[in-house]
């Protein structure tokens, strides 16, 4: 399968400083960093490709756009690159065409378990009945 590389010039880049522990590293340095691309205005998607990514990807999305945030390492430029990939997957994931289903049919078994189940079933709600006088 071909690697879609989403262009540089789409992705829009946040830093901040990290949560936790760290002492005066992460007191003093940007290294959170938060990815941010516009899944409706990217040229590297074909407009099928768009819309399948939308669908799949619609809990993620924030007005058309996906926010990814990477805080994992103590340097901003691993975690723009940890970010990057994690886009790359999430889009690679999200482009692939559903398998077509196959038409299946239930075997014997499955449906002599079914009828008997029902039969069981009627028979108890037969049971349930008020009690007859005669």
């Amino acid at each position: 399968m071909g690697r879609h590389v989403v262009p540089g010039s789409e992705l829009a880049w946040r830093s901040s400083r990290s949560s936790g522990a760290g002492g005066q590293h992460v007191n003093t340095t940007d290294t959170r960093v938060e990815l941010i691309w516009s899944l409706a205005d990217t040229a590297a998607l074909s407009p099928a490709q768009k819309e399948l990514a939308a669908t799949r990807l619609a809990h993620r999305l924030v007005g058309g756009t996906i926010t990814i945030v990477s805080s994992q390492y103590r340097s901003q430029h691993r975690n723009r690159e940890a970010a990057r990939v994690r886009l790359e997957e999430l889009v690679a994931d999200a482009i692939v065409p559903p398998r077509p289903r196959r038409a299946t049919r239930p075997t014997r078994g499955s449906k002599e378990r079914r009828l008997d189940a029902k039969k069981r079933r009627s028979s108890i709600k037969q049971g349930r009945g008020n009690p007859s006088w005669e």
